[in-house]
């Protein structure tokens, strides 16, 4: 299910960081170390393109893919909630899972989002930079824009330092003061923008190695310490190992974990345990 594009303030900021950073990284850091119409300045202008372009497109399917919605007709099986040895942390007990907010029932994994005001499907987190919900459906776009963003800044950071290096190589740099804001903006803005977006990266495959969305690490800390407290190991139940949970989320072709593409992921109402003997992904 498609959503049309929202725009928001911070939609805004991010859209001109995009731009900001492409224009200044092709014009001014490739042309002032290269020469914008040599060998080196077309190819690394050809690939820091490329790069932006995917770049902006995995944002762009971040933003107007729909995490995912439960259908009104969603009915839990009765007898499997019974059985099933998962719970929702915060429930003392296998209850069915209810949403009084939406007034239906809630599958394995979904979320109330109070921004959104509605279920998500494996809802991850409510993200102000995409003005939308991170889920079962976008997930994989989300974490492959933030994969590609950083790809993008680093490489934009290398070509920023190459370029005042041979600048400050030049016994006559003519004009260069005039590109001294550009490039104290730039090193303002790409720094920070790469270290946050590399410890975003970073948070998000140690939890697609573990099959965990950010809800469920933080219901984990607390399911850990009420199985340390009774004694108990705690698991979480749809931790299938490294690679199968590599799978899972970005599907079995290795190849593909780079594109947004997700048609494996099934519709989001049952996944796979480690309780489970039968192979497959979502169902």
């Amino acid at each position: 299910m498609k959503q049309g594009f929202s725009f928001s303030l911070p939609v805004t900021v991010v859209v001109l960081a995009i731009a900001y950073i492409y224009f200044s990284t092709v014009f001014i850091y490739i042309d002032r170390w290269f020469g914008l119409m040599s060998s080196p300045g077309i190819m690394n202008a050809v690939a820091f393109t490329a790069v932006a372009l995917v770049c902006s497109f995995t944002y762009a399917v971040s933003i107007v893919t729909d995490p995912g919605r439960v259908p009104h007709t969603f009915m839990p099986d009765v007898e499997d909630a019974h059985n099933n040895p998962i719970h929702e942390i915060k429930r003392k007990g296998g209850d069915l899972r209810y949403c009084q907010k939406c007034s239906h029932y809630k599958p394995p994994r979904a979320h109330h989002c109070r921004v959104c005001k509605r279920c998500v499907l494996r809802m991850d987190h409510h993200c102000i930079w995409i003005n939308n919900c991170v889920g079962h459906a976008n997930y994989k776009g989300f974490f492959v824009f933030v994969l590609y963003a950083v790809v993008s800044c680093i490489y934009s950071l290398v070509l920023l330092v190459g370029s005042l290096t041979n600048d400050s190589l030049k016994d006559e740099n003519q004009n260069g003061g005039s590109f001294i804001t550009t490039y104290v903006i730039s090193v303002l803005l790409i720094v920070p923008l790469s270290v946050a977006l590399s410890v975003l990266l970073g948070w998000h495959i140690y939890l697609i190695l573990q099959n965990k969305t950010t809800i469920e690490y933080h219901e984990g800390v607390r399911a850990m310490w009420l199985a340390e407290k009774g004694g108990d190991v705690y698991k979480h139940p749809y931790d299938l190992g490294a690679f199968d949970n590599l799978s899972t989320v970005l599907g079995p072709n290795f190849f593909s974990w780079v594109c947004p593409t997700s048609r494996h992921i099934g519709s989001g109402l049952r996944f796979r345990t480690a309780y489970d003997n039968t192979a497959g992904a979502g169902l």
